[in-house]
């Protein structure tokens, strides 16, 4: 049997997911061909594997660093 609590989670579960569903999706962008902080040259693997890098490897992991 539900309680107030289990109906309200349920609602509110419900209205995430929706949120989910209708939030805008990333398109697919091209990739830059040289780093945005360092201006040296992305590898083309980087390039292709990941779709809308705009930074080398090095800047991308001082970025999450600093994210952390």
């Amino acid at each position: 049997m539900s309680d107030d609590i289990d109906i309200a989670n349920d609602a509110a579960e419900h209205f995430r997911q929706l949120a989910l569903a209708r939030r805008p999706r990333p398109t697919c962008s091209v990739s830059a061909q040289f780093c945005e902080d360092c201006d040296e040259p992305i590898p083309i693997l980087r390039q292709q594997t990941i779709q809308g890098c705009a930074t080398c490897v090095s800047c991308q992991q001082i970025r999450e660093v600093k994210r952390a």
